[in-house]
């Protein structure tokens, strides 16, 4: 009968019938039993990480990839906010739909990279009911930087469509809105007696 350094309580893995308890096999030893409990958080769990988590980060990213060809130029959004202006008032001077058009474009800019982050956030924390885990502004930071890199490679997109142009002001606020969104939801947490 082979000897184990370990007792049989702390071990990896147990047999799994009654044949193999009398003989143990260099198999049986790295095995994990499924019966036994838990030996992480139960965040780490393998099964729907990528959709549960992810998922909604790539497609919100795919929205904003979108949103910065062509689509939704300048050009294209003048023709809502515009006439949606003169509309509401037809005395409305072309200065004011233009600032009106700057701050819905901004607007967009900062509701856009602060759901991302938020996103971002909560696929790298993976978090569940109850969570005992306080909050962590390395966390949190590290989701401003990604967004911020990710702010920088649409800024650069933007460089090579005819009908748009690339700023680094706009990345500058995406990344503010970013940490504007995390300052938030901690907030909110705080509020809710979470962290």
């Amino acid at each position: 009968m082979a000897r184990h350094s370990l007792p049989e309580s702390r071990r990896f893995s147990k047999p799994n019938n009654e044949e193999a308890k009398g003989r143990p096999s260099a198999e049986s030893d790295f095995d994990l039993d499924s019966a036994d409990p838990r030996l992480f958080h139960p965040a780490v769990s393998g099964k729907g990480l990528f959709f549960k988590y992810w998922l909604p980060v790539v497609l919100w990213m795919g929205l904003i990839f979108g949103g910065s060809t062509d689509l939704l130029s300048s050009q294209r959004t003048s023709r809502i906010i515009g006439p949606l202006l003169r509309w509401l008032n037809p005395k409305v001077s072309d200065e004011t739909v233009r600032a009106v058009q700057t701050v819905v474009r901004k607007g967009g800019h900062v509701a856009e990279y602060s759901v991302l982050a938020v996103l971002l956030w909560r696929a790298r924390r993976k978090p569940a009911r109850n969570d005992p885990r306080p909050w962590c502004w390395r966390e949190a930071s590290l989701a401003v930087f990604y967004v911020g890199l990710y702010a920088a490679t649409d800024e650069f997109h933007q460089w090579f469509i005819p009908s748009r142009g690339a700023s680094v002001w706009d990345a500058l606020l995406d990344v503010l809105a970013a940490a504007a969104g995390l300052l938030l939801l901690w907030r909110l947490g705080r509020g809710r007696r979470v962290w």
